[in-house]
């Protein structure tokens, strides 16, 4: 059967809604005699009669009937999908959904998010926050953000920060009781709020560099996350020392309710990137969300 023309369905509803050729051309905003064209060239397409009319009223047959019940609410949904998608010159339409670890939600969600909307409102984002490792093209996402190290080689990598250091910090407290350690060895002595990896589930060994000399302590304690912000937290309380990202503590260290141990130890990391398959390129919502990236994720550190 021939395929019917979507403009000759959409101008029968209007007729079978308003019950008038006239309301609808005024819906349509076209002439009513372009109406009548279009509803007559779909029942000699059908080869049924849809309407009957008179010179006072126009009423459903019951072949009409059926293609209202059948075809209206199918032809609103693609009415209204297509005026989601449809864009203005110039607009951003779309859906970009990131998988962000927390900890990088200050460099990236915080300060690009809200300029990000306001620039391209009919872009809806989807944030996941999580830790683990994820594979963004089995797993559906646009993009990622990652420290270099975790990133696959083939992906493309936009920085989003300057690098930075991994420390350990602790409440005054807590030091005050324990002692401060003066090498990395001395952590195994310590209470440690350790960190357990969603993709290996095996506990982080908290990683020091001096020179050319590299450690990978075992740390254990009382107390198991797979949060940073949590380890944070609970650090300040004072029940054990945290292993961080120096940015994501600046205002603990400001306010005193931190402070860092084993400074000279601290190894540097590259920094966060956004990453995501060549080919997402294509993306629009994705190109602009890098652009806005780029202008504005640096500045949070």
């Amino acid at each position: 059967m021939k395929t019917v023309l979507l403009p000759q369905l959409q101008v029968f509803l209007a007729v079978a809604r308003m019950r008038s050729f006239s309301g609808a051309a005024r819906e349509l905003g076209v002439s009513t005699a372009a109406v009548s064209q279009s509803v007559r060239l779909l029942e000699e397409h059908l080869r049924v009669v849809l309407l009957t009319r008179t010179t006072r009223s126009v009423s459903l047959t019951e072949a009409g009937r059926r293609l209202v019940e059948g075809a209206g609410p199918g032809l609103g949904q693609v009415l209204s999908a297509l005026h989601e998608v449809s864009a203005q010159p110039g607009e951003a339409v779309g859906h970009l959904k990131l998988s962000v670890p927390r900890a990088a939600v200050p460099f990236l969600i915080t300060p690009v998010l809200p300029t990000f909307r306001e620039r391209h409102p009919r872009v809806e984002v989807e944030v996941v926050i999580e830790e683990r490792f994820v594979d963004i093209v089995a797993e559906g996402y646009d993009a990622g953000v990652r420290l270099s190290e975790a990133i696959e080689r083939d992906m493309v990598q936009v920085r989003l920060t300057e690098a930075f250091r991994f420390v350990v910090v602790g409440a005054p407290s807590y030091l005050a009781r324990h002692g401060t350690p003066e090498r990395p060895e001395d952590l195994l002595r310590h209470e440690c709020i350790t960190f357990r990896s969603q993709t290996t589930g095996a506990l982080y060994a908290w990683e020091f560099e001096r020179g050319r000399r590299t450690w990978r302590v075992p740390v254990r304690g009382g107390v198991v996350t797979n949060d940073n912000l949590t380890s944070v937290t609970l650090a300040s309380e004072g029940l054990g020392l945290a292993y961080t990202l120096d940015p994501a503590v600046k205002e603990q260290l400001r306010a005193g309710c931190l402070v860092r141990v084993l400074e000279e130890y601290a190894p540097t990391v590259p920094g966060f990137f956004l990453y995501f398959p060549s080919r997402a390129q294509r993306s629009t919502p994705l190109r602009l969300f890098v652009e806005a990236a780029r202008e504005l994720a640096a500045r949070a550190l």
